[in-house]
């Protein structure tokens, strides 16, 4: 949604890129991928930077330029974006900007935006949908030491102060700024730009489009040169379930009861746990852990994978953070010390400039072997500016940390989660953003009184926060032991009737990305590749097509039941046990039976 009332002719940014299909990505048998005949397009969330660009330049009278970093092939987005308004385009290209991870590609556009400027506002997508870090946007306005508001779903322009509505996972938070900024796009932040036909992206005039090489932008270093961290072994995420399909009549309704009856009752069913957390040291190397304010399960998870990391380096973890939480807690967690920034703005949302900047102060004299931090959007912006005034590599959006060979290695999937990628960092203090729900919540330790030490800040950054709220309708998804995931298939005007038989077991409803995309449920509940990780006794996925990037999110579920009309749609190789039925017909003959059970009780 778009208020534009600016006082002046803006120049604006949009920075695109262009992204491969991720369900035709394929491994070779040697492991790496297989990109020759795959079908490249503009990523989706650089579609509404583009769009709104040209709205507010057109509100404005003034220009709006697409930018984007990319082989010579890749000047078809700028050709698109051209022909969605963009007056022109900057096409940074070459062959020494080859293997860039987001610390050098944000190098290479903000000083390509340096050179081409200046602007008032820098336009990004909120992330990539094939590697989904959302790093590039808080990096960038590191690099250009500009304010940052990322998630926009409304946006407001009057005189020289942009208001906007904030989307952050299960957050909403108004923020005022001033120009200039980079701003990032979410997604129901507006229509998409897009024009499909190439043959329309032929007729655009050359002259409009500016190459922009390495030597245009200095000695660099550039690429994977520039690059801190390194993707090392790649692999497909194998799908592990029996995938046995059933009729949904009395006789199937009968098999999903004994199965389900049966699994919940062997532990061997359930998911891992994570065992206790190991007791660790007051010196050594140290795993720090960013902890954002009020979520006290994913420090939890954070902390867990620390002490695991710095117990095999006979080392030590430091909890930092605005509020990082209670004492006795974090140290049952694994913490050894804390680390209090008194004043910083992250601990009242805005974008991470002040924290970031004290936490590589006091890293300075004392780095740390390693910066764990969570993979929510405030996350993502501490840890991007944090990264960069540290000069370090970041993998983001990880699965899975573990320490090998005296490095940390970062599992990270990319290409809605088909392929995980093995990442590991060259430079001294190597870090990474963990996806809140894919690590267990170890069993607490022993707590002992710890040291604590607070900095105080004077807030620099020009981000004033309006007000923010927690979207209190998640449903508890992160806990819940059964969880219903609603689909497509299931209409609105039959939600209250999925509540009325979830609540007969207890369960939590959760939805697709395609639901809350289309506003039907808040974005709180979504399951998947971009919402919530969720590992449930029990996933029952209702009227979803068992597209990957949502099934992902369910993959440590200890049993999972589908229920679909199609029997030929993906859903059935996710579940253990799949009904081909109308969902209604199924569920209500199915949930009596699983309360008599006592499931979810």
């Amino acid at each position: 949604m778009f208020d534009f009332q600016p006082s002046r002719p803006l120049r604006i940014a949009s920075l695109v890129k262009q992204i491969p299909k991720f369900e035709e990505m394929e491994l070779s048998p040697d492991g790496r991928l297989v990109r020759g005949g795959v079908e490249l397009h503009m990523n989706d969330y650089c579609r509404r930077a583009v769009r709104t660009g040209c709205e507010l330049a057109l509100a404005s009278e003034g220009t709006c330029t697409a930018i984007t970093l990319g082989p010579p092939e890749a000047d078809s987005v700028l050709r698109e974006a051209i022909l969605c308004g963009c007056a022109g385009g900057l096409h940074v290209s070459d062959p020494a900007f080859a293997g860039s991870d987001t610390l050098a590609t944000a190098t290479a556009l903000a000083a390509a935006l340096d050179r081409h400027g200046p602007w008032d506002l820098v336009l990004c997508g909120r992330h990539s949908i094939d590697a989904d870090t959302g790093q590039v946007p808080a990096q960038l306005a590191e690099l250009l030491s500009l304010p940052l508001l990322t998630g926009v779903r409304e946006l407001t322009v009057d005189g020289e102060e942009v208001a906007a509505l904030l989307e952050h996972n299960d957050e909403w938070i108004r923020a005022r700024v001033d120009l200039p900024a980079v701003l990032s796009c979410a997604e129901r932040l507006c229509d998409p730009c897009k024009i499909k036909e190439p043959e329309a992206w032929a007729t655009v005039d050359a002259g409009l489009i500016r190459a922009v090489t390495a030597a245009d932008l200095g000695a660099g270093p550039w690429g994977q040169a520039g690059s801190r961290t390194t993707v090392g072994a790649v692999r497909t995420l194998d799908v592990e379930r029996a995938g046995e399909r059933l009729d949904g009549n009395q006789a199937g309704i009968t098999r999903v009861v004994e199965m389900v009856g049966r699994r919940l009752a062997d532990p061997r069913a359930e998911p891992e746990g994570a065992g206790s957390v190991p007791q660790t040291r007051a010196s050594g190397p140290a795993v720090w852990v960013v902890a954002e304010p009020d979520r006290k399960r994913t420090t939890g998870e954070l902390l867990g994978a620390a002490a695991v990391l710095a117990a095999e380096l006979d080392g030590m973890v430091v909890a930092a953070g605005p509020s990082p939480g209670e004492l006795e807690v974090l140290s049952a967690q694994g913490a050894d010390r804390v680390v209090v920034v008194d004043g910083a703005d992250g601990a009242d949302g805005a974008d991470g400039a002040d924290l970031a900047r004290v936490l590589a102060e006091r890293m300075a004299d004392d780095p740390p072997w390693a910066v764990l931090a969570p993979g929510t959007d405030w996350g993502r912006q501490v840890a991007g500016r944090l990264a960069v005034r540290l000069g370090a590599g970041l993998t983001g959006d990880a699965v899975g940390v573990e320490a090998r060979a005296g490095r940390l290695v970062a599992l990270k999937p990319a290409f809605g989660g088909r392929l995980v990628a093995e990442i590991t960092c060259s430079s001294p203090v190597q870090m990474a953003t963990v996806r809140p729900g894919v690590l267990p919540l170890p069993d607490p330790r022993l707590a002992v009184d710890i040291p604590v030490e607070t900095h105080l800040v004077e807030v620099g950054s020009t981000v004033r926060v309006v007000k923010r709220w927690r979207d209190n309708d998640s449903g508890n998804l992160g806990t819940a032991g059964v969880v219903i995931g609603v689909g497509q298939g299931v209409e609105p005007s039959d939600y209250e009737v999925l509540d009325g038989l979830a609540a007969r077991i207890g369960a939590v409803v959760g939805a697709t990305r395609k639901v809350t995309d289309r506003g039907w449920m808040p974005r709180a509940r979504q399951i998947g590749i971009t919402g919530h990780s969720i590992a449930p006794a029990l996933y029952l996925a209702v009227g979803t097509s068992g597209r990957f990037n949502h099934m992902i999110g369910a993959r440590s579920a200890g049993t999972v039941v589908g229920v679909n009309t199609d029997p030929d749609c993906e859903l059935w190789d996710w579940c253990d046990v799949g009904v081909v039925g109308d969902w209604r017909e199924v569920l209500e003959a199915l949930i009596p039976r699983l309360a008599k059970l006592g499931i979810g009780a």
